[in-house]
């Protein structure tokens, strides 16, 4: 496959789906054109290994003999929240601006189980655990995080100890640091 930076195309969407145990996915073109396929190996690059459905993304794409195809991620965007029937309750009172100003904490995803809808992940440097919620990851834009993976968390004192509030992918943290 040819990768000439002038056969690509910056494209904005949202996920349309992304199946991590497949590894891939489709984006919906927001202007209208075909679904673009979405690696998982691209979206690893960009420091995420899974995305949530109805994620805004913008892309790099390449058009292939089997369609279009995003050959870099450039930005990834929580769901629009349709309906906020599931509240965490701890962050119910928290507003978006208080949680972007609390630090970006790095860590280690313990375990995340998707089905139960929690996990928990490990700051560098500190001993206790820090508790994540499906709603809290799905609104962070991920899908799903895999034991071990490198994370920065935004993190609130709940009633039963520290909890994040926000999941922003490494190389995201990274990215804003700079």
């Amino acid at each position: 496959m040819n990768e000439d930076s002038s056969e690509l195309r910056q494209v904005a969407g949202r996920v349309k789906w992304f199946d991590p145990g497949k590894g891939f996915g489709f984006i919906l073109d927001a202007g209208g054109g075909p679904d673009i396929l979405l690696h998982g190996n691209v979206l690893r690059n960009f420091g995420q290994s899974s995305v949530a459905d109805g994620a805004g993304i913008t892309v790099s794409v390449q058009a292939t003999p089997r369609g279009a195809q995003a050959v870099e991620v450039l930005e990834i965007t929580p769901p629009e929240d349709e309906n906020r029937s599931v509240v965490v309750e701890d962050l119910s009172e928290t507003t978006p601006e208080a949680i972007a100003a609390l630090p970006l904490e790095p860590a280690r995803v313990k375990w995340f189980d998707k089905g139960k809808g929690f996990g928990f992940a490990n700051v560098f440097g500190r001993p206790e655990d820090i508790f994540i919620h499906v709603e809290v990851l799905r609104r962070s834009g991920f899908a799903d995080l895999a034991s071990g993976e490198a994370v920065c968390l935004r993190v609130i004192e709940g009633k039963r100890g520290r909890m994040a509030a926000q999941v922003v992918s490494w190389e995201m943290a990274v990215r804003q640091a700079r």
